[in-house]
């Protein structure tokens, strides 16, 4: 590959470096919401179109409830303790919402004594977020005769909801009809809710079973970053769809629901719900079931909802009508949702957010998690990566590399092309393609490893950071965290004493920074020390000055993307060297090194 190639090719890289750097530090400001007080109110529900808004205190009201401490929400209704080896909580008996959940295994920060992580929270705490049921009315039966938010469920069977042990709640609406409700929960994730109706009425009645998952705001601990999806995803017949909060709050007004919403109808497979950075609340129904599914926003109360709508069924009077639905609400963990996704919830594992490749990113992270399940060690599972990616690429690496010598011993006839063709760009074009073709060379050879180099770093980029197994995954001494930038510093003497380094994003932790990217930029230094500089003095300074630069844009990156990128240079420097001492070449590397400290003489001043 020619020089200019080569320029054009870590141009092409750098400047995708430069924006995607751009873009970590300054993030495109968030749009203020703005409410409308038009939005149209909570309609009841008529044959079995659900109310857009259910009647929950909020909403029926349109004023948003007052902040409350966590003790004094928890308190404000009967609870049902939630004790699985995964997760705890609770479940309030108003409404029978799943509103009060932790994850056990996981922590907000690396620290011991750190809190669990809390997924759900009740109505009456700042980010309420919580998950219910209920039915809504038809024909034969008033609004108020259905099971609601606010309806005060009598505990049936059961103490403790467990993994091995489900509660039964019910509800005598006094009218008649006697609603039920069991809900169980598996070791991991998943709770599974059946709702059931009695009649004894006298007459036929129409009732709609629904699901709502409820998120008052959106959250304050948005990341905003373009890599990652924050907002809603769902599932509808085999189609992904993934909606950032704004774009909900934006929706038009839908008069069938009442409110701004996104709707799909007649949905026969899929489920919707809200997602963040690890963690996710999913309404899944039932395999084989027709519904809607609705993401709608209250600009009144700001409250955000996703809907599960089922079809109405008809009660004879005398007869029951039972339907089961399921409720994932836990973190985004590999290997659990692709176990849940081959017990047949659709494209469950594309509730990660693997990105635009995909196609690359999936099987990276595959290849990854088998490692690191043989290894034990995230760290050296991404350095294993790294050799099998060389490795794969290795035939292209190679003809890169037999290239890149050929044209080195090339060197001296091209310089005579020069020197006799002049100014005739032309004639030295020609000159070059005749000695090109008559050595069997291809300049643009050298091109494709660093093409592919680009989606799969990109790729990396994305599993790193997106995947929760790489949340504080450690690797040796400091470093703890691959998904956290490198915690060392000069001052800290690179992890020696444990001082506390400048604030992560802070231009203090931008200049000094740690040993990993330190590392990077003396491997990317030696890998070009492979080959004498450039004779052309702009050429030659851009070359010196690119492994510092790019030193420092990587420093404030995931340590696990660094580890990959000193791992990749290592190998590929090994790499070059073996393939051009075979091809009858033989690098200068200590020659290159010292003459880049070599002062270079001035030109003489013209007279």
């Amino acid at each position: 590959m020619d020089e200019q190639n080569k320029n054009l090719i870590l141009a092409t890289a750098l400047s995708f470096v430069v924006i995607l750097i751009w873009f970590v530090m300054f993030p495109p400001p968030e749009p203020e919401t703005q409410l409308d007080a038009t939005t149209p109110s909570s309609a009841a529900a008529t044959d079995g179109i659900i109310p857009a808004a259910p009647a929950d205190s909020a909403v029926a009201t349109g004023v948003a409830p007052a902040a409350e401490t966590p003790p004094d929400a928890l308190a404000a209704a009967p609870r049902i303790q939630i004790e699985t080896p995964r997760l705890t909580g609770s479940i309030s008996l108003l409404g029978g919402r799943i509103d009060d959940l932790k994850l056990k295994d996981y922590r907000t920060t690396r620290n011991e004594d750190a809190t669990i992580v809390n997924l759900l929270s009740p109505q009456g705490t700042l980010d309420a977020y919580y998950a219910l049921q209920g039915w809504a009315a038809g024909s034969g039966i008033e609004p108020d005769a259905v099971p609601g938010p606010d309806t005060p469920w009598a505990l049936e069977s059961g103490s403790v909801l467990s993994a091995d042990a489900p509660i039964t709640l019910s509800w005598d609406n006094g009218a008649g009809q006697v609603f039920g409700r069991t809900i169980s929960v598996d070791a991991d994730y998943m709770f599974s809710l059946t709702q059931t109706v009695s009649n004894n009425g006298g007459t036929p009645i129409s009732v709609a079973p629904y699901g709502m998952i409820v998120h008052h705001t959106q959250p304050d601990d948005l990341e905003n970053f373009f890599i990652l999806h924050e907002g809603a995803v769902a599932v509808a017949d085999g189609e992904l769809a993934e909606t950032d909060w704004d774009d909900i709050a934006e929706a038009e007004v839908n008069a069938k629901w009442g409110r701004q919403a996104i709707v799909k109808e007649d949905v026969t497979e899929g489920w919707v719900g809200f997602t963040d950075h690890f963690w996710q609340a999913i309404l899944i129904p039932g395999k084989g079931q027709t519904f809607d599914q609705a993401l709608t926003y209250d600009a009144r109360t700001d409250i955000y909802r996703a809907v599960t709508r089922l079809p109405t069924q008809t009660v004879a009077d005398g007869a029951s009508a039972s339907v089961t639905t399921q409720f994932f609400a836990g973190a985004k963990e590999w290997a659990i949702l692709r176990d849940y996704e081959d017990k047949g919830v659709s494209k469950f594992i594309d509730s990660i957010d693997w990105g635009w490749f995909f196609f690359l990113t999936k099987p990276i992270f595959w290849l990854l998690h088998e490692l690191n399940k043989l290894i034990g060690n995230m760290g050296w599972s991404i350095i294993g990566l790294t050799l099998i990616i060389k490795a794969i690429l290795l035939p292209l690496a190679y003809k890169s590399y037999v290239s890149m010598a050929k044209m080195k011993e090339l060197q001296p006839e091209m310089e005579k092309l020069k020197k006799d063709a002049g100014d005739d760009r032309q004639k030295m074009q020609q000159g070059m393609m005749e000695l090109y073709k008559k050595n069997k060379v291809n300049p643009a050879a050298g091109c494709l490893p660093i093409l592919m180099q680009i989606p799969i770093f990109f790729s990396l980029y994305k599993v790193i950071f997106v995947t929760i197994e790489l949340r504080h995954a450690p690797f040796f001494g400091p470093f703890q965290d691959l998904s956290a930038p490198d915690p060392t510093s000069i001052f800290n003497f690179y992890g020696l004493f444990p001082w506390a380094t400048p604030e992560p994003g802070s231009i203090m932790a931008l200049v000094f920074i740690g040993i990993l990217p330190l590392l990077l930029g003396v491997s990317m230094w030696l890998q070009q020390k492979l080959n004498p500089a450039p004779t052309d003095p702009t050429q030659q300074m851009i070359f010196a000055w690119m492994p510092w630069v790019f030193m420092f844009m990587l420093g404030s990156f995931a340590s696990g993307l660094v580890v990959y990128w000193i791992a990749n240079n290592t190998i590929t420097f090994t790499q070059q060297y073996l393939i051009m001492r075979s091809q009858g070449y033989k690098p200068d590397l200590m020659g290159n090194i010292l003459g880049g400290f070599k002062r270079k003489p001035k030109p003489d001043a013209k007279k």
